[in-house]
């Protein structure tokens, strides 16, 4: 049993009401259409799972360009709209909350994957070097185009229509994905980022596109239904971003600029800086949310007892267990992923046993 009292108290999340500290994190499962558009099982996989109360979705691309992997949902057509929709009213019958995260994939990208099959495009023209599933196959990720300067507002443009997408379709909010070696990561990180314009430079200079989405979602939609995603010194994705001096030079810079956006929460992916976690904690003007990977059970309220963080979003865990809330309540054991299923297909998605059918 997860014994926290903490954990299970009500938390405000700006205007969403939660009724514990735990959420669903961000996982990519690419079960959309080919053009896409979300689909019935999706709204099926989030509604089970609305017992976790703030449901993050996985990453919606703002635009052709922003797609990465096979089947991944967009969040820039009307088609798109309509299918969010089914999602954002089945998780709203759960009686849960719905923010969708909004990723750029950047140079994390091979043209055999995005509906238009052009080069990806990325800070600066370095690749990334991993490999990537594609339907012919593992292929390296493609070296990106580099974005012209007069190009970048444009790209800042497809977040804040992507955004405004998300509410139409009924979500409570969105999350701008600045993290895991994505797009507005790679404009973070040194390895990523060798631009002379003013976008890449210093650490004020990296910070400044994601500053800059940011404050256009915000615009937008509202500050209080955006929250953002940041993973300080995540190597995920060829991404480097130095030793932990430059890291927390880098953090602290870029927390310190989003702070004044008032935006309705940070989420942190952790890696155990500890001493970074409570600078950002400090600086952070309203709710912290704390992942960290390779926690035991007892383990999963450590932050937030501690003070450290408000919500703790949990990701495999969720994958397996649609009933996650009442198994970690009651000390139920928990199913266990099965890895061959993560992506497509309805098995491994939604025909994981909750406590009455297992």
């Amino acid at each position: 049993m997860t014994t926290s009292s903490t954990l299970w108290q009500p938390f405000a999340l700006s205007r969403v009401k939660l009724p514990h500290r735990l959420a669903m994190a961000p996982m990519t499962r690419s079960r959309a259409l080919p053009d896409g558009t979300p689909t019935e099982l999706m709204a099926e996989y989030y509604g089970q799972r609305a017992g976790l109360g703030l449901i993050i979705t996985e990453g919606a691309q703002p635009s052709p360009d922003g797609q990465g992997y096979l089947n991944t949902p967009g969040m820039y057509t009307a088609e798109h709209v309509e299918g969010w929709r089914k999602v954002a009213d089945a998780v709203h019958a759960g009686d849960g909350a719905l923010f969708v995260q909004l990723m750029h994939v950047g140079r994390m990208s091979h043209p055999d994957n995005t509906p238009h099959h052009r080069q990806p495009v990325a800070p600066s023209a370095i690749g990334a070097e991993q490999d990537m599933f594609t339907a012919s196959g593992m292929q390296k990720t493609a070296v990106p185009r580099e974005l012209a300067t007069e190009e970048l507002a444009g790209v800042v443009g497809e977040f804040r229509h992507a955004a405004a997408q998300a509410v139409a379709a009924g979500a409570d909010g969105v999350e701008i994905h600045a993290a895991n070696g994505y797009l507005l990561h790679q404009f973070l990180s040194p390895n990523a980022n060798r631009r002379a314009d003013g976008y890449g430079g210093s650490v004020a200079e990296r910070s400044r596109f994601v500053v800059e989405v940011a404050a256009a979602v915000a615009e937008e939609i509202g500050a209080d239904r955006v929250g953002i995603r940041i993973s300080p010194g995540f190597p995920l994705g060829g991404i480097d971003e130095g030793d932990a001096e430059a890291v927390r030079a880098q953090y602290r810079h870029l927390v310190g600029e989003l702070a004044p956006l008032n935006l309705a929460y940070l989420h942190v992916h952790h890696l155990g800086d500890d001493e970074l976690l409570r600078s950002l904690r400090e600086a952070w003007p309203t709710a912290l949310l704390v992942l960290r990977y390779g926690r035991a059970r007892e383990e999963l309220a450590e932050y937030v007892d501690s003070g450290l963080a408000d919500i703790a979003p949990v990701g495999r865990w969720a994958l397996a267990n649609p009933d996650l809330v009442v198994r970690l309540r009651t000390g139920a054991e928990l199913n266990e992923v099965d890895p061959d299923t993560l992506y497509g297909g309805a098995a491994g998605y939604t025909d994981y046993p909750a406590l009455d059918r297992a």
